[in-house]
């Protein structure tokens, strides 16, 4: 329907054209409608209720506060139905969806139940919700089909029909994957079952699916190691692949694919990386205004290392990317050695390893020292070869980024010293530490934590944090739950920051062979914050809240004994 015709979606653009900018509403124009409501919620400031009443007014709708599905749904309306134009049919005889129906809509759901449909419009996260609990992702792919159809998959697979069931499950599941904000999709095969699983703000979310899909598992891997270009018939050995993936919205996609064999099948990892998500400065990362001001010293050196810190997980990768888009010029020649290459960057000379050819770190690092660089990111320093050559290149003229697995930014100097590097090399060109995790950020629904003062006082003092800070206990909240968090209580996450800037008695320090825990001390004498202080401060904000913080408290406190 031209959007001109549609006089419902006029009507949305003009009122909610106080609540996103005007290239937001473009874009939500152009989705499908059962993605508009959700949209509006995730980059707008209003709740799902307050969007309901708001398409309820301006289609003369009734509203739904909550979604309870009919016993048997699929009597009146197929799944492929229901799937596609989100709509639910519930116990009291309504059917609810979250964008109102066009006249179109009401007229094919009129014919195909034999009566004039009564719509209600519902939160739509509660759609979302009841559609997965009761039909599993992808269901309508897979319904009524028998598995011995898709036995044989093979190559000519990839240019069969759209339709095809396995090619629209795997691709609603990455569909589901991408609204959920899921950053990894995790298919493992069991003894009699397939479990997949979302990692969604760092914790994984098992799915409901459909009650037949084990009998799929064989046809489901293979369809992904197709579109990642993987070999299917070798299935005793790792893969890996990538896959370029366009969403609904028309969004790119790039997803990592790794497949691993297992007792019962080979289990496969897919990583998605949004290009269009990520920050693009170090602004956006979640840096306070003192880290920036921290950060953008060394990087405006000529040379030395700085280094980034955390497990795997943590965001350092990401970390990294801004890095160089803030160095990115016309007038500076950068190259990125990774494994793999996560992120594309305009403009920026990026090299992925192959160790199955010899391309490993410290063979491409030296091929790149003779291509004339300004700036080298090395993804990871994993061995003393590695180590050398990029400490060695920050003493001749080049600036170095790379990470490293270290418990904290201190660690990372200890780190290089027990991989047999000269401690007078490491005084003489690590510039700047960067230890980092990532803790899941409190939803809009946040309450007041109303903690007990014994426990605020315990929890200060295992984040080393002055017994004076709980004059800010009021300020403490904790996760609820509501329709946009799923009733988790968290949406998206935050990163927590420990800076280590080498001065003179740190260079001392280093030669001397301190360990770890005197260097901390030392810097956080001279203002070093460390990740426990820093989440403090995200927790007096109402950012996160104490659990998180604690957890990540007592993994640095268990680390550090």
């Amino acid at each position: 329907m031209n959007i001109k015709d549609d006089i419902v979606l006029q009507r949305a653009l003009e009122s909610f054209s106080g609540i996103l900018s005007p290239n937001d509403l473009e874009e939500m124009a152009k989705l499908p409608p059962s993605r508009r409501a959700a949209f509006i919620l995730e980059r707008g400031s209003l709740t799902e209720s307050e969007i309901a009443r708001t398409l309820a007014e301006i289609s003369g709708l009734e509203v739904a506060e909550s979604v309870s599905i009919a016993q048997n749904p699929t009597d009146d309306l197929p799944i492929r139905i229901i799937n596609e134009y989100e709509c639910l049919p519930c116990s009291d005889g309504t059917l609810a969806l979250s964008w109102p129906p066009s006249p179109d809509m009401t007229r094919w759901i009129g014919a195909i139940t034999g009566k004039t449909p009564h719509w209600v419009i519902a939160p739509a996260n509660a759609v979302s919700k009841a559609m997965s609990d009761t039909f599993g992702v992808g269901a309508e792919s897979l319904e009524g089909k028998d598995a011995d159809e898709f036995s044989d998959i093979d190559d000519s697979d990839a240019q069969e029909d759209e339709n095809a069931a396995i090619i629209k499950f795997v691709n609603e599941l990455i569909t589901r994957a991408k609204a959920d904000r899921a950053t990894d999709i995790h298919i493992e095969p069991q003894k009699g079952s397939l479990n997949i699983r979302f990692r969604i703000d760092g914790n994984l979310v098992p799915l409901k699916l459909p009650e037949n899909l084990t009998r799929f598992k064989d046809a489901i891997v293979s369809r992904i190691k197709i579109m990642s270009r993987l070999n299917i018939s070798e299935k005793r050995r790792p893969q890996d692949g990538r896959i370029a993936f366009t969403s609904r919205e028309g969004e790119e996609i790039d997803i990592r694919v790794s497949s691993l064999p297992t007792l019962y099948g080979e289990s496969v990892s897919l990583r998605l990386l949004s290009q269009k998500s990520q920050p693009v400065t170090i602004e956006d990362l979640g840096f306070m205004p003192e880290d920036v001001a921290k950060i953008k010293g060394p990087l405006a050196r000529p040379h030395g290392i700085i280094l980034v810190t955390g497990p795997t997980g943590s965001g350092k990768s990401t970390t990294l990317t801004a890095f160089i888009r803030r160095l990115r010029s016309p007038e500076i020649r950068i190259i990125t050695v990774e494994d793999p290459v996560e992120y594309e960057v305009d403009g920026v000379n990026q090299t992925q390893v192959q160790p199955e050819i010899g391309l490993t770190f410290s063979s491409v690092l030296r091929s790149v020292l003779r291509q004339d660089p300004d700036v080298i990111m090395v993804g990871e320093i994993r061995d003393r070869e590695t180590a050398d050559i990029a400490i060695r290149a920050s003493l001749t003229g080049h600036l170095v980024l790379s990470t490293l697995h270290t418990n904290d930014a201190a660690g990372a100097l200890t780190r290089l010293i027990d991989m047999e590097i000269e401690p007078f090399l490491i005084a003489s060109s690590v510039e700047m530490i960067l230890a980092q995790r990532l803790v899941r950020r409190l939803c809009q629904c946040a309450v007041p934590a109303d903690m007990p003062a014994e426990i605020l006082k315990n929890s200060l003092a295992a984040l080393e944090v002055p017994a004076d800070e709980a004059r800010f206990a009021h300020l403490i909240r904790r996760p609820c739950g509501c329709d946009k968090c799923r009733g988790i209580g968290y949406f998206g996450r935050v990163g927590i920051f420990e800076i280590l800037l080498a001065n003179d008695e740190i260079h001392s320090m280093i030669v001397s062979r301190a360990t770890a825990q005197e260097i901390r001390r030392v810097a956080e004498s001279r203002g070093m914050r460390s990740l426990q202080r820093c989440g403090w401060d995200l927790v007096k904000r109402g950012t996160t809240s104490m659990e998180e913080i604690m957890y990540y408290a007592n993994i640095a406190e268990n680390q550090n004994a």
